[in-house]
């Protein structure tokens, strides 16, 4: 985290992922997510959402054959 990420609330972050709330916690509560704890709020950092989403990230299948060469 920088100093210049942004915290998310819990709504914020559900709709920067467009899922619901339920999901967000459940994702702090499995500790699946960097999270900041400022008292009982709890705060995202908009860096965690942008690794969260790039680490789930499917690619495409030209993306990964491209990375093994051309075929036999």
């Amino acid at each position: 985290m920088n100093d210049n990420d942004r915290l998310l609330t819990v709504d914020e972050a559900a709709e920067r992922l467009g899922t619901g709330v339920r999901f967000i916690r459940r994702l702090i509560q499995e500790r699946r997510i960097r999270y900041v704890k400022l008292g009982k709020p709890v705060r995202i950092p908009e860096s965690a959402i942008a690794s969260y989403i790039e680490e789930r990230t499917v690619p495409t299948l030209g993306d990964v054959r491209s990375r093994f060469g051309k075929a036999a």
